[in-house]
């Protein structure tokens, strides 16, 4: 290599050089305020996670000592005093305390918190319909009928997850206003639903049968009433 080569070479080096640190003047804090933002959102993401431990753990730590309480009123007012800012978990500790409330005997206070969590639009629409679902059943004949059954036929409608159980509950009323006919065909809808649950259904059976009416099971087999049949026909033989 001549020594005007090596020159040339020496000046494209000095020039790239000079380049590169001019690039790091100009744009460097970019690059270091990329590294900043990524460590912090790292570290601020670390201690959302602890935070939220921190409070599910505490959380879980108040509800435990409040159930743990052998009296049943004070169970539920400790329960009431908890704080959250989480709607589900206000939901949950409701239901808690409406539970301890109907077992102490005061229903009113029951039926009210179940009814707030019905109304709250920031929880579930399941954990609405279970607390409306409760509140009713909770009523009992303190309530009139019509209204009753007007909130059961909403939970009753196609799609809704305790359609099963609001329907039985209709036929409940239905038998309460002597019309027996009219729970007999509400069990019967019951009975041929491909979602009907075993106790479901034997308790539909049993009430069917009770009312003078006969079951109808399609194509369906009673369960636990085959393996009677069973059993007969071997004592038989």
């Amino acid at each position: 290599m001549s020594d005007t080569d090596s020159f040339i070479d020496e000046v494209n080096e000095e020039v790239r050089r000079d380049r590169f640190y001019f690039m790091l003047k100009r744009y460097g804090w970019i690059a270091i305020l990329a590294v900043v933002l990524l460590v912090g959102g790292a570290a601020w993401n670390e201690y959302q996670k602890a935070q939220a431990r921190a409070q599910a753990e505490a959380l879980g730590d108040a509800m435990f000592a409040a159930l743990s309480i052998e009296d049943s009123a004070s169970r539920a007012a400790a329960l009431a005093e908890i704080e959250t800012e989480s709607a589900q978990s206000a939901a949950v500790i409701g239901f808690l305390a409406a539970s301890e409330q109907a077992e102490a005997g005061d229903t009113a206070a029951a039926i009210e918190t179940l009814n707030a969590i019905a109304i709250n639009g920031d929880v579930p629409a399941i954990y609405r319909e279970i607390a409306q679902f409760k509140a009713v059943t909770l009523q009992g004949t303190d309530t009139p009928a019509s209204e009753r059954r007007l909130a059961l036929e909403a939970l009753a409608q196609p799609g809704n997850v305790l359609r099963l159980l609001a329907s039985e509950q209709l036929a409940l009323i239905d038998i309460e206003e002597n019309n027996a006919q009219g729970a007999i065909d509400r069990y019967q809808a019951i009975l041929l639903d491909a979602e009907v649950t075993t106790d479901l259904q034997q308790r539909a059976l049993q009430v069917i049968v009770a009312l003078g009416g006969e079951p109808d099971m399609g194509t369906a087999i009673p369960t636990g009433l085959s393996d009677a049949s069973d059993a007969a026909g071997t004592d038989g033989n």
